[in-house]
């Protein structure tokens, strides 16, 4: 089950594209857009990322920081950046710890099979590390304009 709105987020810390280790508290004082996806290079991930990096002039205009969480390694991550030019944090959880913290990680269903995979959801974080909004199953087409909209941007 994903947290609720209004509740403090949990603090967590895992390691970027480039091993860098972050904890969410070192973001407090700035609204953090933290957007839990599958897997790097699919289809709807990359177009959910290239959406957010498109867009990202107008989250930095708005003070906001830009977290992403996959499953996938700091190497995968790197790729992932480096093919499309994403000028955002990607955070590596390969044990979904963090996925299973915030409610995202669960059983999914595709072409009759089931498995255990990410639930696509954003979590807004406001400057108080308060989540102010939760979006579950996100649309990665129309996601980051969905989140602007938030900012009044």
């Amino acid at each position: 089950m994903t947290l609720q709105e209004n509740t403090l987020a949990p603090d967590f810390q895992l390691p970027d594209q480039d091993g860098v280790i972050h904890k969410l508290s070192d973001y407090r004082g700035k609204p953090v857009v933290l957007y839990f996806y599958p897997k790097d290079n699919t289809p709807g991930c990359t177009l959910e990322a290239t959406s957010f990096r498109d867009d990202f002039s107008k989250y930095e205009q708005a003070g906001a920081v830009i977290l992403g969480i996959s499953p996938d390694s700091v190497k995968s991550h790197k790729g992932f950046c480096n093919k499309f030019n994403l000028p955002f944090t990607l955070l590596a959880d390969e044990d979904h710890s963090v996925l299973e913290m915030y409610g995202v990680w669960g059983l999914k269903k595709n072409y009759g099979k089931e498995y255990y995979g990410v639930q696509r959801t954003t979590y807004l974080i406001d400057e108080n590390g308060m989540i102010a909004k939760v979006y579950e199953k996100v649309k990665p087409a129309e996601h980051s304009q969905e989140i602007l909209l938030e900012f009044k941007l």
